[in-house]
């Protein structure tokens, strides 16, 4: 059985906007995730059409063996522990699929996501059938609350609740930001409906590994966009031309780092 739950990430910033600085955080974030043989891989990222649907499409490999929760370790035979990560991006929709050679079949996490122009109050915006979205657990991510986040993930100045942005007078968000942001008819706001479904077939691991692997999601979610939006200044400007300029410098850096420098970034808050 798949662990299926769907993250409602608000923000206070418009779908349009959203779509650069999704892409420009992913950029500093990858940056931040990569040195001393880990990290990530870009192969490839290129434009698509198929079906109907058009978007960009990226095929990347995560070299993680320091970040994933020492008992898997014990399991993992040398080298399997690296994933493949691709991504059909027609924004608004977008679609990512990572998987793992050694495991084949018996694993993968499917992200599903939709970006709507309201505060996370459409249910069952993916159009599951009735018995599936019966068995999706909705987590609602509030960037703003400073308690879910751990003493080694925070950073004060990617802090949304101290944070005010010079170029758009957004922030800080206090306690009851979402609902303020209801009345606040000159703030745009959005949400990303992040449908998250996990298979791991193990014998013996499987419910453990998929829970580890959906609190890491929501870790993962929680902190990425709490930089998004506390790295607003540096993005909102930015056009598309800026953004596949900055990926293309962005992929040869990641080379480079990878090969260079000690291990970076989030570890694992399994233990």
């Amino acid at each position: 059985m798949t662990l299926i739950k769907e993250y409602r990430v608000v923000l206070p910033c418009s779908v349009e906007e959203y779509q650069v600085g999704q892409l420009f955080s992913v950029a500093e974030a990858s940056k931040n995730e990569t040195g001393g043989g880990e990290g990530i891989e870009v192969l490839k990222n290129e434009p698509y059409e198929e079906d109907g649907e058009k978007g960009q499409y990226t095929h990347k490999i995560y070299h993680i063996k320091s970040k994933v929760p020492p008992f898997l370790k014990l399991f993992a035979p040398e080298g399997s522990l690296v994933f493949h990560e691709k991504a059909w991006n027609a924004y608004p929709y977008c679609r990512t699929i990572v998987t793992n050679e050694y495991m084949k079949d018996d694993f993968f996490i499917k992200i599903e996501t939709w970006h709507k122009p309201d505060l996370g109050t459409i249910e069952n915006v993916h159009q599951l059938d009735a018995a599936t979205w019966q068995t999706v657990t909705v987590v609602p991510i509030d960037i703003a609350d400073r308690s879910v986040v751990s003493a080694a993930d925070y950073k004060l100045d990617e802090d949304p609740a101290e944070f005010t942005s010079a170029k758009t007078g957004r922030g800080p968000l206090g306690p009851a930001w979402k609902n303020e942001l209801v009345h606040k008819t000159d703030c745009p706001r959005m949400c990303a409906y992040k449908l998250v479904t996990v298979k791991f077939k193990w014998w013996g691991l499987q419910t453990r590994v998929e829970n580890i692997i959906h609190k890491e999601e929501k870790r993962l979610f929680n902190n990425f966009h709490r930089q998004l939006f506390c790295w607003i200044d540096k993005w909102v400007e930015l056009t598309m031309d800026d953004i596949r300029r900055m990926e293309a410098a962005t992929q040869r850096e990641l080379e480079e780092l990878r090969r260079t420098g000690d291990v970076r970034g989030t570890t694992s808050a399994d233990e």
